[in-house]
């Protein structure tokens, strides 16, 4: 069993921490680094105005534990999250407790996903007292959230869960972070906490649980949101669901199996009818994804009818892919079913004959 030294923070060491460790709650410090990130499934947004908070390890009776994602209403509007983050302080790995306030402060560099890669949010923003989901980074019902829009981010993870120290990230908090550390902030609210006592009291959550207990794919806390109600059972059009929004969203375009009518040559035009296939519903996804991305560049110069029109607009994205998706699926099994061996072929191609065309 690994005891590792826990000693209550003293001023001292808080001084030696992160610049931006001043403005936040320190509450302790643990000598063995936190494990990596979970990947967990986001739970699809309650209703307009909860921000996504993403999960994080947090450490209780000589072990760690994980506090999954959950969307969360502000405890004011403007207000964004600021995630916690673990650091390395000289002598252990120090927890900094988030924040609500009115700009996103530093979290480590931590790349916690959804809109959370290291510096700023990229899943969301504040406009005319309203808030704006983006759909590529957060799972919305159309239904529900009437305020969107599509702003494509690089993504490149990186599950390391803590800052400094060996293998952790290097990464030091910007002047604009800095300045959003010294802003007003409010602490979690109650059902964030509330949120946490339950993980820290469900035994499936801790680091020493068998691998089996925490999926790492999405914790079963993972899919109910903090906030009450949560319609993710409902029907709806939902964003980043089963169904694709956009072409972008799309799988992959893949070759089936390689003809065998036992013909060469006709074997090899089969290949050439499906390359051929897979470049032209290529050029239609880019056609379709252009026009949507231009779509959503002049929405974005109309701020006041963004609000109304988005959600619609993402519904009649979202149904223009799927009517590309279900047409080029109907080609791909017509081409599939014109290229299966007829008898007559089949028998050509018998050993009896010497396999004569």
């Amino acid at each position: 069993m690994r005891v590792p030294f826990i000693h209550s923070l003293r001023l001292a060491v808080g001084i030696l921490f992160l610049s931006t460790a001043a403005f936040a709650q320190v509450r302790l410090s643990v000598t063995i680094a936190p494990p990596e990130l979970q990947i967990e499934e986001q739970s699809i947004c309650p209703g307009d105005g909860y921000i996504w908070t993403p999960g994080y390890w947090a450490w209780s009776d000589d072990d760690y534990y994980w506090v999954p994602g959950a969307w969360v209403l502000p405890p004011e509007i403007g207000f964004l999250w600021t995630p916690g983050y673990w650091g390395w302080g000289g002598g252990g790995f120090l927890f900094n407790e988030g924040y609500w306030g009115t700009s996103v402060g530093f979290y480590g560099g931590v790349d916690y996903g959804y809109g959370y890669f290291g510096h700023g949010y990229e899943g969301g923003r504040w406009n005319n007292r309203q808030f704006y989901y983006n759909t590529t980074l957060n799972r919305v019902n159309f239904s529900v959230n009437h305020n969107v829009y599509n702003t494509r981010v690089s993504e490149t993870r990186n599950r390391v869960s803590y800052n400094g120290g060996a293998g952790g990230i290097n990464s030091r908090a910007t002047a604009q972070e800095d300045v959003a550390a010294r802003d007003r902030h409010v602490s979690p609210v109650a059902a964030q906490t509330q949120h946490a006592q339950a993980a820290r009291s469900a035994p499936q959550q801790r680091f020493s649980a068998p691998r089996g207990a925490l999926p790492a794919t999405a914790s079963a806390p993972a899919r109910t949101a903090v906030a009450p109600g949560n319609p993710g059972s409902r029907p709806g059009n939902i964003a980043r669901a089963s169904a694709p929004v956009h072409p972008n969203d799309m799988h992959s375009l893949a070759y089936a199996a390689p003809p065998n009518t036992g013909n060469p040559k006709l074997d090899q035009k089969y290949q050439q009818q499906q390359q051929q296939l897979i470049t032209t519903q290529t050029q239609d996804r880019q056609r379709l994804q252009q026009r949507q991305d231009n779509q959503h560049q002049q929405l974005a110069r109309q701020p006041a009818a963004a609000a109304g029109k988005g959600a619609q607009m993402e519904q009649q994205h979202q149904q223009q892919t799927q009517q590309l998706e279900q047409r080029h699926s109907q080609q791909t099994q017509q081409l599939q079913q014109r290229q299966q061996p007829t008898a007559a072929q089949r028998g050509r191609s018998s050993p009896r004959d010497g396999g004569r065309p």
